[in-house]
């Protein structure tokens, strides 16, 4: 079992099972702890955390960050995982996390909303974050793929793993270089003293996804 909990720990590599790269902290730890154990990657959010660009902000430099666990990826791919949070207060979420810049990354979220619903929520940034829900969820779980083509990536959601719904295709614009790519994991909890995320059935391909919208 792995454990982090220190801010900066920028150079520790942590194996997870069922990537074939190490992933490492990056960003303000804020509280954030993680634990790999039985399988599975466990991220505990600390009070008060997010990353999000809100396009009302008023002050352009005024953003949140927080820890997030990444590992560079490069060419395309498939990262899959079954997502359980222990939902306390709005807008907690366990993350399927993406990053080609300082303020060009997309989330996928298994998340609260205001309406105390777990539901699949996206958001992408592009020096402005956007905000999208989509799936209501019945329960505390459910599985996430992020899939990158090319310059093209699509976000997907899945009740049992096998049959997956399209939750957003986007693209981060024309940028030049993504063999800077960053891929992992966070939790996040904007207004609650906490978040428990847990990421087990992980899984990553070499594989450029075929299909966006037949459920493969």
């Amino acid at each position: 079992m792995n454990a982090g909990e220190k801010e900066g720990l920028v150079n520790q590599s942590l194996t997870v099972p069922g990537l074939p790269f190490g992933l490492a902290p990056e960003g303000p730890s804020a509280g954030t702890t993680w634990r790999i154990g039985n399988e599975a990657l466990a991220i505990t959010a600390g009070p008060r955390t997010d990353l999000f660009l809100d396009p009302a902000r008023k002050d352009p430099a005024e953003g949140a960050d927080l820890l997030r666990l990444v590992g560079d990826v490069s060419g395309d791919f498939q990262l899959t995982a079954r997502v359980e949070v222990a939902f306390k207060d709005t807008f907690d979420a366990g993350v399927l996390f993406i990053q080609a810049g300082e303020q060009t990354w997309a989330k996928l979220c298994f998340e609260y909303t205001p309406q105390g619903r777990p539901s699949v929520v996206s958001v992408v940034t592009r020096g402005d974050s956007d905000d999208a829900n989509a799936d209501e969820v019945s329960g505390n779980s459910t599985w996430l793929r992020v899939s990158r083509m090319g310059q093209a990536f699509a976000f997907h959601a899945s009740h049992d793993g096998e049959w997956w719904r399209m939750i957003r295709y986007f693209s981060f614009g024309a940028l030049s270089d993504l063999a800077a790519l960053k891929v992992g994991f966070l939790s996040q909890s904007p207004f609650g003293e906490g978040c428990t995320a847990v990421f087990d059935n992980i899984g990553f391909r070499r594989e450029t996804l075929a299909q966006l919208r037949d459920g493969s």
